[in-house]
């Protein structure tokens, strides 16, 4: 995982939900506050990079709602999401059943698929994705201000590393 040189600069805020759909507004919130807090705009970052994380964010929260936690009561999500001047960094902790992105194929886009989407959303979204299995598992997802879409680009072809 690329680490950010300016740690002593970031800000860092914290999250811990139930793992419901009910409460994905409030980590969308909290990730656009977050995101504002890295002072983009007067950076001349545009408006693209704050919707990039907060789709990645949305597809990671809903698949951990959706498919981690299927089945079994709700455990907690945990999100630690530090706003450097070089990256936004969003990790999130849950205790769901695992599932690592790196597994999921590319989904045919021509068919128009209405769902499975959601991992390749988030390797095109962000510039890292880092996924450990494990109790629990930890997703991380980085964006770096220096963002080129190219490297989204071939993030999302080429899957999540570890």
């Amino acid at each position: 995982m690329s680490e950010c040189n300016t740690w002593y600069d970031c800000n860092v805020v914290s999250l811990e939900v139930p793992g419901k759909i009910e409460c994905r507004n409030i980590v969308m919130r909290t990730v656009s506050a977050a995101c504002k807090l890295a002072g983009l705009a007067g950076r001349g970052v545009g408006r693209d990079f704050g919707a990039d994380v907060l789709s990645a964010v949305g597809e990671a929260y809903n698949n951990i709602v959706l498919h981690g936690y299927a089945g079994r009561k709700p455990g907690s999500v945990q999100m630690k999401i530090r706003s450097c001047p070089e990256c936004v960094q969003v990790e999130i902790k849950d205790t769901g059943a695992s599932f690592d992105p790196a597994q999921a194929s590319p989904p045919d886009l021509s068919a128009l698929p209405e769902s499975g989407i959601g991992i390749f959303l988030m390797r095109a979204m962000v510039d890292e994705v880092f996924y450990v299995a494990g109790c629990p598992n930890v997703l991380t997802l980085v964006k770096h201000l220096d963002n080129r879409a190219e490297a989204s680009l071939a993030n999302a072809n080429q899957g999540a590393r570890k």
